[in-house]
């Protein structure tokens, strides 16, 4: 993979905004979705665990095609929100906002690697979308991750889908 594409990149959407970069902060991500007509913000923060099958995990490394990546997630929050109004266009919004961002680089153990926060009327529409969009980012951005166990050299460290 080439390490020179995973550039930081932000895209402001009409309800939200998706972004990628080398530091998260949580707090601003949660702030950025909050609306007075919101009655639930729902909120994923996936974090990097400490092992996986047996093995000790030390860290995690993130690369995208950040051009097409920060696409496809605007693409989902946006085919999501749609989703969500397909049962009945004359109703209430579902979702007031969103904000989607992935990191980039290496992420240490305990450090968030994503964080998705949806605001909407009621907290059921925004658990809804909070998760499908978390699946599919998941299954469709180019994000790939790699990872490091201890006791074990760098270059045995395993790239695996964004899984």
């Amino acid at each position: 993979m080439d390490s020179t594409a995973s550039i930081p990149l932000s895209l402001q959407l009409e309800n939200g905004q998706c972004a990628l970069g080398f530091s998260l902060d949580v707090q601003r991500i949660i702030d950025s979705v909050s609306h007075d007509e919101a009655g639930a913000i729902a909120v994923f923060i996936g974090t990097t665990r400490n092992s996986f099958k047996g093995k000790v995990v030390t860290r995690l490394e993130y690369q995208a095609y950040s051009t097409l990546a920060i696409k496809t997630m605007a693409d989902i929050v946006r085919d999501v929100q749609a989703a969500m109004t397909a049962g009945d266009p004359a109703a209430a919004r579902p979702i007031i906002r969103c904000a989607v961002h992935h990191r980039l680089g290496a992420v240490p153990v305990g450090e968030p690697s994503i964080v998705i926060a949806v605001s909407a009327p009621h907290r059921k529409e925004a658990f809804v979308a909070c998760e499908q969009i978390l699946e599919d980012i998941k299954a469709k951005a180019q994000i790939w991750k790699r990872e490091y166990y201890e006791n074990e050299s760098d270059e045995t460290a395993e790239w695996k889908a964004n899984q």
